[in-house]
């Protein structure tokens, strides 16, 4: 995720949207590390971003790291529902799209 951050359409997310996801994610999961990036900028022609209900929408897409031990011994389908579920609101006030890295603290720290 490090070499994301660099990139000029991706950007640490400080908007109102991210605040409410990590505020939700935070709740949720008792995080022990949580990063999330606007990825909005790089999803700015799709087509539904464009035109319809979604023209002009910001703080759209998100990556999202979380690491939490409340995934011990859950399936990575099972992680993202769980997250899904937490952030239902957002998603039917405008977020589109995560993509989701989601760890044990066990599994985060194999990768450090």
């Amino acid at each position: 995720m490090a070499s994301r951050r660099n990139s000029a359409s991706t950007s640490e997310a400080s908007g109102a949207r991210a605040c409410r996801v990590r505020e939700a994610l935070t709740a949720a999961f008792a995080p022990q590390k949580l990063e999330i990036l606007d990825e909005s900028s790089r999803h700015a022609h799709h087509v539904a971003m464009t035109r319809g209900p979604e023209a002009g929408a910001t703080e759209t897409h998100f990556r999202v790291l979380l690491v939490s031990q409340l995934f011990e011994g859950v399936s990575r389908v099972n992680r993202s529902r769980m997250v899904h579920d937490a952030l239902g609101y957002e998603f039917g006030s405008g977020l589109h799209a995560l993509a989701l890295t989601l760890r044990t603290p066990e599994e985060d720290a194999a990768l450090s």
